[in-house]
C-alpha cells in the first residue's frame, strides 16, 4: 500500500500532505496467491473513443471508395460511372451495417493493431463480396469484375491502415494515454477492500489507476493504508477527477442499509460512477445493474447524470451554438457597452465569482446594471424590484436579460453551458440561511455545468430567492433537467427563453 508516512500523521494530514503534490503509488499488499497475473490490462469501453474511432473508419471507406470510383471509371474507363457508384455506395452501406464483436473496440484493444485487424477484416471481406454480387446482378463487364473489387478490397484496406495506424500512434501518447486512465477510489479498509486496491494497481495496467483508499476507520481498524476519509475524498473530488468510487467496506454484521445510504449521501456532491460490493447489500433490493471490473463483480449504485458522450455532444452543441450568437449579436454587445459608459462611470463588465461544475469556482461575466460604488462581489444582498444600486441604463438590461449576454464568453471557455442550472454568488443565501446550508439536495445541481438560461427559469423561478421554499422549488427544477436532460430539451429551452423570459415579469 502506501509508503508509511509519519505515524504521528493522521489520515487527514496524510491526505493533505498528498493533495497538491499527487498521490504516491502504492505497493501491492496482496500475497502472490491472491493476485491475479494477467497479461492484458482490465478493458473497458468508452463510446466516445468508439463513436471517433467509427467515424474515422466511415470516411476512410468512404474516401477510398470514391478513389476507386474515379480510377475505374476516369482513368481506365472499364466500367460505367452508374455502376461504380451503385458498387461504392453498397459496399460502404455493407461495412457500415455488419455486426462486429464490440468488445475489440474496447480500450485499450482499440489501440492493438492485432485486434482491429479481426474487428475489420470480416467487415470488408463481405463488403467486397456483396459488391461482386451486386456488380455481377447488374451485368456489369465479367473479365475484370474480379479486378474491379479486389482492388476496392485493397485500396480501403490500404486507406484504413493508415488511418487507424495514426489513431493507433496517438492513444500510445503519453498525454492521450493519461487522459484515458480512469481514476477510481477504494472506500474500506479490510481483505476485500485492500485486494481491490492491490488489483487495480498490479493487474489493472495502464487503464485504471487507484487514487486511494478512503474509510472514517480512525480509532477503529487498520488505518495505515488509508489516503483520508470519507470527507477527504468529497474535498478531493474538487480538485481532480474521479471517475469510480467503490464502496468495498469490510464485513459487518451490525451494518445495515442505513450506513450505506449515509455514504451515498455525503456522496452526494461528487460527480462519479458508484459502485459497491455485492455482499454489503445483503437483505437490501439488489435489483440493480452489475459490471465488472476484472474478476469483480460490482453493483452499479449511482451514475454520472450525463455520459461521456452526452456531454460531448452538449459540449459540442454549446460551442457551434455559442459562436454562431456571438456572431449575430456582436453589434448589440458594443451598442450596449457604449450606452453603459455613457450611462455611468465604471467598466462594461461585472465579474463575479459564481460555483460551477463539480463545486469548482470560476468568474461570470455580465454587463454592468449597478452603480460601481454599489455592486456587491459576495452576492451577500440579493437584488430586488426597483434596487436603487442598478443605474437607469441596468434597469432596462435587467428587464430585457441584456445583462447576461457576455456570459456567451463562459460558454465559450468551458465554463458555462447555454442551457443548465443557473450559477449563484457563494454568498446567496434563501431564508438566511447559504444555499448549500438551507438545502441539502442543492449541490446536487453542480453535477453539470451552469447555464445561461435554465429548465427552472422558463418555468418561472427566477429571481430573487426569499424563503427556502423558493429554493426547493427552483433546485427541483434544476434536477428535473438534469434527469431528463437530451439535446432537444436544451433547444427547447432556448425558444421558450426568446419568446418568454426576455419579457418575464420576475426580470429587475
Amino acid at each position: 500500500m502506501n509508503e508509511p508516512l509519519s505515524s504521528s500523521l493522521t489520515s487527514s494530514e496524510r491526505f493533505r500532505e498528498t493533495l497538491w503534490t499527487g498521490l504516491r503509488p502504492r505497493k501491492a499488499a496482496s500475497a502472490p496467491e491472491e493476485r491475479q497475473f494477467i497479461g492484458d490490462p482490465y478493458p473497458y469501453f468508452k463510446p466516445l473513443l468508439s463513436k471517433v474511432t467509427s467515424f474515422c473508419d466511415l470516411l476512410a471507406v468512404t474516401l477510398a471508395s470514391i478513389g476507386w470510383c474515379l480510377i475505374w471509371t476516369v482513368w481506365l474507363h472499364d466500367l460505367d460511372r452508374n455502376l461504380a457508384i451503385v458498387g461504392g455506395l453498397v459496399a460502404v452501406v455493407t461495412f457500415v451495417l455488419l455486426p462486429r464483436k464490440q468488445d475489440l473496440m474496447a480500450y485499450p484493444r482499440i489501440r492493438r493493431m492485432t485486434d482491429q485487424i479481426r474487428y475489420l477484416a470480416p467487415a470488408l471481406y463481405f463488403s467486397a463480396i456483396l459488391q461482386f454480387l451486386i456488380l455481377r446482378i447488374l451485368h456489369a463487364p465479367a473479365p475484370r469484375m474480379l479486378d474491379v473489387t479486389a482492388s476496392w478490397f485493397g485500396l480501403c484496406a490500404g486507406v484504413l491502415v493508415l488511418t487507424r495506424g495514426a489513431e493507433t500512434a496517438l492513444l500510445h501518447t503519453r498525454a492521450i494515454e493519461r487522459r484515458l486512465v480512469r481514476q477510481i477510489a477504494v472506500i474500506g479498509t479490510g481483505e476485500t477492500a485492500a485486494l481491490l486496491s492491490g488489483r487495480i494497481e498490479n493487474d489493472a495496467g495502464h487503464t485504471y489507476g487507484l487514487l486511494g483508499q478512503f474509510d472514517d476507520a480512525e480509532g477503529k481498524g487498520d488505518a495505515s493504508d488509508l489516503t483520508g476519509t470519507i470527507g477527504d475524498l468529497v474535498e478531493l473530488s474538487s480538485h481532480r477527477v474521479i471517475h469510480t468510487i467503490i464502496i468495498a467496506l469490510a464485513p459487518d454484521p451490525e451494518r445495515d442499509e442505513r450506513e450505506i445510504r449515509n455514504i451515498l449521501w455525503r456522496l452526494r456532491r461528487v460527480v462519479s460512477d458508484i459502485y459497491i460490493v455485492p455482499y454489503l447489500l445483503d437483505g437490501i433490493d439488489t435489483n440493480l445493474p452489475v459490471e465488472k471490473l476484472g474478476p469483480h463483480s460490482l453493483l452499479v449504485l449511482q451514475r454520472r447524470p450525463l455520459s461521456e458522450l452526452q456531454t460531448a455532444q452538449k459540449l459540442a452543441f454549446d460551442l457551434v451554438f455559442g459562436m454562431v450568437i456571438l456572431a449575430l449579436l456582436w453589434p448589440v454587445l458594443l451598442g450596449v457597452a457604449l450606452a453603459i459608459k455613457l450611462d455611468s462611470k465604471g467598466p462594461v463588465f461585472f465579474r463575479q465569482p459564481r460555483i460551477g461544475f463539480n463545486n469548482r469556482f470560476f468568474t461570470v461575466y455580465k454587463f454592468r446594471s449597478m452603480y460601481t460604488s454599489m455592486t456587491d462581489l459576495g452576492a451577500v444582498k440579493q437584488t430586488s424590484r426597483d434596487d436603487p444600486r442598478i443605474t437607469p441604463v441596468g434597469k432596462w438590461l435587467r428587464k430585457f436579460s441584456i445583462d447576461e449576454l457576455p456570459q456567451i464568453f463562459n460558454v465559450l471557455s468551458g465554463e458555462m453551458s447555454l442551457v443548465g442550472p443557473r450559477p449563484h454568488a457563494p454568498h446567496t443565501t434563501a431564508g438566511g440561511l447559504l444555499l448549500h446550508d438551507a438545502l441539502a439536495e442543492y449541490v446536487m445541481r453542480h453535477h453539470v455545468r451552469p447555464g445561461i438560461t435554465g429548465w427552472a427559469q422558463v418555468n418561472g423561478s427566477r429571481g430573487e430567492l426569499v424563503t427556502i421554499g423558493d429554493l426547493r422549488r427552483r433546485v427541483a427544477l434544476d434536477l428535473e433537467y438534469i434527469q431528463k436532460w437530451s439535446l432537444w430539451l436544451d433547444i427547447k429551452i432556448i425558444i421558450l427563453t426568446a419568446l418568454r423570459e426576455v419579457f418575464s415579469r420576475n426580470a429587475f
